[in-house]
């Protein structure tokens, strides 16, 4: 059972160098990805197939200022990497301080795994990341829940990882954003849709898992100005997901969009509608039943960490369906203060949105053993 406190709807990992080497088919183990000596002296994750290298600073960056952690990055090395970034029993005392009693784990490598172009490497280092993250997550069963990954081969395979990744555990799928077969709307993903409900494993894109939205993607002007741009993907799956049908023909799909913030929801919620309206009378396009908003609202949760806005759209968007994140150990995450940043942000909610955002919807949607417990933050603290 899940002690008291916080849930992070999104936690990530740093794969260790053995994740890909040891884990991965027999075929594919001396092209696995793997921890590699640069030549400026840092270690980086290198995968064959893909552009450029995953430095370890990006990953485990939580808690460090700027300077620190750029300066802490030009020598990183695997050794620098603290070990609650990859180990069950290491990551206690990190989400402990942090006051964190649980935490759903994405992938971190696995992210730029999504847009790999062969599609039997991809699905091969997908099911070793899901091996070793069962044996990591085995560590910690009442703490630590992973979501699996799969590559989509087909819509065959991709059912049977499915069924795969609920029996090890996993709580949910974490999504490429960019299908190898037609696109997610198509007829012929219906089976796997079908199988998602039945298993009930909510299905999860998150930034940085699509082309469109890679950091490789081209900017105009500053650089920051593509990581302004990054949740245009996640927006584009839902609108997909909604003008398609898909939550149409499957009411019971649970769809997550995992660190794109939420505060627009609503606007986007609201320009769907507007989009439908100018296309039929009463905005009911052909396929649907409802406005698209509406989809929106019932089948599509969000995760955030830092985003004040989340809180002041409760009056368009159902709070049940915000997720709070802590992001560790990435740079972006509000570790070690995301008590002291939530009750900074969050004095106009009741207690019972608060016990939703920050415990029970996570729980609720993941299926986990959360129990009735209670608790409220105070200050720097949760009590």
């Amino acid at each position: 059972m899940i002690p008291r406190g916080i849930i992070s709807a999104d936690g990530h990992v740093c794969e260790p160098a053995n994740c890909y080497t040891d884990f991965i088919d027999p075929k594919y183990r001396d092209d696995a990805p793997r921890i590699v000596k640069q030549d400026d002296g840092t270690e980086a994750f290198v995968v064959p197939g893909m552009r450029g290298t995953v430095g370890l600073g990006f990953i485990d960056g939580a808690g460090f200022g700027v300077k620190e952690r750029l300066t802490r990055a030009k020598k990183m090395q695997f050794s620098d990497v603290r070990e609650g970034a990859y180990g069950g029993h290491a990551r206690i005392p990190f989400m402990d301080q942090d006051g964190l009693a649980a935490e759903i784990i994405y992938a971190s490598v696995g992210m730029g795994l999504c847009m790999h172009k062969d599609s039997e490497y991809k699905a091969a280092c997908m099911m070793a990341y899901n091996r070793w993250l069962q044996a990591m997550c085995s560590e910690e069963p009442d703490r630590i829940f992973g979501l699996g990954q799969t590559a989509i081969l087909s819509v065959d395979s991709a059912i049977e990882d499915f069924k795969t990744a609920k029996e090890m555990g996993m709580v949910g799928m974490m999504m490429p954003g960019d299908p190898i077969h037609e696109d997610y709307d198509h007829p012929d993903y219906d089976a796997l849709w079908a199988a998602a409900v039945d298993l009930d494993m909510p299905i999860a894109f998150h930034i940085l898992t699509s082309r469109a939205g890679s950091i490789n993607a081209p900017t105009r002007g500053h650089k920051m100005n593509g990581f302004l741009g990054i949740i245009r993907a996640v927006q584009d799956v839902i609108g997909l997901m909604v003008y398609g049908g898909v939550f149409e023909r499957f009411p019971g799909l649970k769809l997550v969009v995992a660190e794109s913030d939420v505060g627009w929801i609503p606007h986007y919620m609201t320009r769907m509608d507007h989009s439908a309206k100018l296309n039929a009378e009463d905005g009911i396009i052909k396929g649907l039943s409802k406005l698209p908003s509406e989809y929106v609202r019932s089948n599509v949760w969000g995760t955030f960490q830092d985003d004040v806005t989340a809180y002041h759209s409760l009056y368009m968007m159902d709070y049940k369906h915000l997720l709070w994140a802590s992001d560790f150990p990435h740079t972006d995450s509000t570790w070690p203060r995301s008590r002291q940043l939530i009750a900074e942000q969050t004095p106009h909610l009741t207690e019972e949105q608060k016990q939703a955002i920050f415990r029970n919807n996570t729980a609720e949607l993941f299926n986990l053993p959360a129990g009735n417990e209670t608790w409220r933050i105070e200050g720097d603290k949760a009590a």
